[in-house]
């Protein structure tokens, strides 16, 4: 059987255009007249996020396009294994009809037909056993090809996983900083474009979520920042780094920020650095790697 055990997307052609938008939305910003007017950031916004959507694009139709062929491989398998079948039963039939010949050649010699019957079961016998052993070698050697195509799909899984994610933090980081600049406009601009860039994730399973202020704090589902064991009735003030779940399945809790007992409900977003929220990130990713 031919198998193609790999299949390589070209990804010099995504990550080229990748650079050449990063580059185009760079030279809109650096060109336009400050400040910069609304149709000029959405110029740089849409090229930033269609160039992410080309970095990403390559590894997800790579890692469709090998399970394609997994699938192909699976069923050549399969083919081959009915065609030994049918040889094996040729087998058997034509040692059946020549134990028949022989049964008709002795005509009533009991001893000649005892012979000849131990013969074609000695026959039947190694036939069946060498069948078996290969059936085994082969099962063996098609179990340990598929064991290994499943870890390379996992490590591509990993690795894409973890260059989505690290794409979603630093949109999450911007976001928040553009919140707490004071400009509702370039705020509200990034909203969108955050909105846009998880909207693609979910269509890989990958979804991010926050803790909403004053939501209870949820051991499973939230890390509380800088606090071991939080009271049972803790609170969360706001969201340090967002959490993810995968197709289904929680692989990393929101960082959130626990509201202190004497402290206002309504916190002011200007208090806290924007360099608090990456050390947050970086703290998260060293604790809950992916």
């Amino acid at each position: 059987m031919n198998e193609v055990s790999e299949w390589k997307v070209p990804k010099w052609p995504f990550l080229l255009g990748n650079a050449a938008l990063i580059l185009v939305a760079a030279a809109v910003v650096w060109k336009a007249r400050h400040p910069i007017s609304q149709w000029e950031i959405g110029l740089a916004t849409g090229c930033v996020a269609l160039g992410s959507l080309l970095g990403c694009l390559p590894f997800i139709l790579e890692y469709r396009a090998t399970g394609k062929l997994i699938e192909v491989n699976a069923v050549g398998a399969v083919a081959e294994k009915i065609s030994d079948l049918q040889k094996f039963t040729a087998q058997v039939t034509a040692v059946t009809d020549q134990w028949a010949r022989v049964q008709e050649a002795t005509k009533g010699s009991a001893e000649k037909t005892a012979a000849a019957a131990r013969e074609i079961s000695e026959n039947i016998t190694a036939e069946v056993r060498d069948f078996t052993e290969f059936q085994k070698k082969m099962n063996d050697a098609e179990k340990g090809a598929l064991r290994l195509e499943v870890e390379k799909l996992r490590r591509a899984e990993g690795e894409w996983l973890q260059v989505v994610v690290r794409i979603l933090d630093h949109i999450f980081s911007l976001h928040t900083a553009a919140a707490r600049s004071g400009q509702p406009e370039l705020a509200d601009q990034i909203r969108h474009f955050q909105n846009a860039c998880r909207d693609a994730a979910r269509r890989v399973g990958l979804a991010p979520f926050a803790a909403a202020p004053d939501e209870i704090f949820d051991a499973e589902r939230h890390r509380a920042h800088g606090v071991e064991n939080p009271p049972a009735a803790a609170v969360a003030a706001e969201t340090l780094a967002p959490g993810l779940t995968f197709q289904g399945r929680l692989i990393r809790p929101a960082l959130v920020r626990l509201r202190e007992a004497n402290a206002p409900v309504v916190a002011s977003e200007k208090e806290i650095a924007p360099e608090k929220i990456e050390a947050a990130e970086e703290k998260l990713s060293d604790e809950l790697p992916l």
